[in-house]
């Protein structure tokens, strides 16, 4: 079967809706992806921010086999080694104190949903069910993780959704307090928004929203999906601003690759939200998944990790200055560690298609930035690397 009867093949019979490039990846090693005809191309997207540690990482791909020799699913029912070692690692490098593990990123969102609602209900009573969400925000495509999205294109197909969310404008805390009611129960928020344009919350508009949900008894939920695990040189973000939420929602890059999800919980809110029969999961927290999240966070601890971003942080946004200084039509660079967007006048997707040409995967976000999600291992010679490949790629836009 050819490349071509590969792809029509394959749109025949899934559901159709992804717009996939005509592409067919075929292995990785380290930073780099290879297709079926052996083209290298070098990864600026780590599989929408999941491949921290990159491909064919030797340490974390032979705990992954030893696993399955042993073990891979028995259910919440019973106990495991795997589990007992991913949540203390989790509770470890967050900083909170109990974990839920779920199978994705839009689960952890249901489930830190449902936990501020009890939590509430245990506290206060039936009406404090309203969520306060930020416009341009992304928490995922389930029905609840919809209704506290802040893109009126995601969810104007779905209504009716989850009664109760309400939307302030991101970085604007006047906006927040305006919003803030009796049956306020929880503030939800990306530490770092990435669907929405790759945009970190300002310090004084973090700690202020901490305060407000102090004196208000409001739960704040942090979504650090994207952007945690190291990707903002912290392993989470909120933890460079001095603050701490009552819930953290976390994925994509917690098991390097496998499909898991968490979302962690202060003891207060652990002491008076769900008790047993109020959520679960089959697969979520099974000895497969668990076995990664605990491998990937020693990996990250034994290789300083976070460190490496630091260090490399300052080169990457180097390079990204140099493009605004040489193009017109690229008018900024943001984001934090390596999550990192360039805003561009140019249309964003003909610039992946290009990237893709050049053996360089790259992602937009929103209808203007140019998202980087490079995997937590690239060195110098891959942002140099970068650097040539979209130099290309610009002057034939110039």
């Amino acid at each position: 079967m050819n490349n071509e009867e590969y792809l029509r093949d394959t749109e025949q019979n899934l559901f159709h809706v992804y717009q996939r490039f005509p592409v067919i990846f075929h292995h990785g090693e380290g930073v780099y992806l290879y297709d079926t005809d052996q083209k290298k191309y070098l990864d600026f997207g780590s599989g929408i921010g999941v491949m921290a540690l990159g491909y064919h990482d030797a340490e974390y791909t032979q705990a992954l086999k030893d696993q399955v020799d042993l073990l891979l699913h028995t259910s919440n029912l019973y106990y495991h080694q795997p589990l007992h070692d991913a949540g203390e690692a989790v509770v470890k490098v967050c900083g909170m104190d109990r974990v839920f593990f779920t199978n994705s990123g839009a689960e952890a969102i249901e489930g830190a949903l449902k936990t501020a609602k009890k939590y509430a209900y245990q506290k206060h009573g039936k009406k404090k069910y309203e969520v306060i969400a930020m416009e341009h925000s992304f928490h995922g495509r389930t029905v609840g993780a919809l209704s506290v999205t802040g893109n009126e294109h995601y969810r104007e197909a779905f209504y009716p959704l989850m009664d109760g969310a309400r939307f302030a404008t991101f970085n604007d805390y006047e906006s927040v307090e305006e919003l803030v009611n009796e049956n306020t129960c929880a503030i939800l928020m990306e530490t770092i928004q990435g669907e929405g344009g790759i945009y970190p919350a300002d310090r004084e508009f973090l700690c202020k929203i901490r305060r407000l949900c102090d004196e208000k008894g409001i739960l704040l939920i942090l979504d650090e999906i994207q952007c945690g695990i190291g990707r903002s040189g912290s392993m989470f973000a909120f933890q460079s601003y001095g603050i701490r939420p009552d819930i953290l929602t976390m994925a994509k890059a917690l098991g390097g690759g496998v499909p898991v999800g968490a979302f962690a919980v202060t003891e207060e809110v652990a002491a008076h939200s769900l008790v047993p029969g109020d959520h679960g999961t089959t697969y979520g927290g099974n000895p497969l998944v668990t076995r990664a999240v605990s491998t990937s966070l020693s990996i990250f601890e034994k290789r300083d990790i976070t460190g490496h971003v630091k260090e490399l942080t300052p080169y990457f946004e180097g390079i990204l200055d140099d493009f605004v200084r040489r193009y017109d039509f690229v008018q900024e660079h943001r984001g934090m560690g390596f999550m990192q967007g360039l805003v561009l006048t140019i249309p964003v997707g003909d610039v992946v298609k290009k990237g893709l040409e050049e053996g360089l995967v790259l992602l937009s976000a929103g209808n203007n930035v140019l998202r980087m999600l490079p995997p937590l291992i690239m060195d110098k010679a891959g942002f140099d690397e970068m650097h040539e490949k979209l130099t290309r790629i610009f002057d034939g836009f110039a």
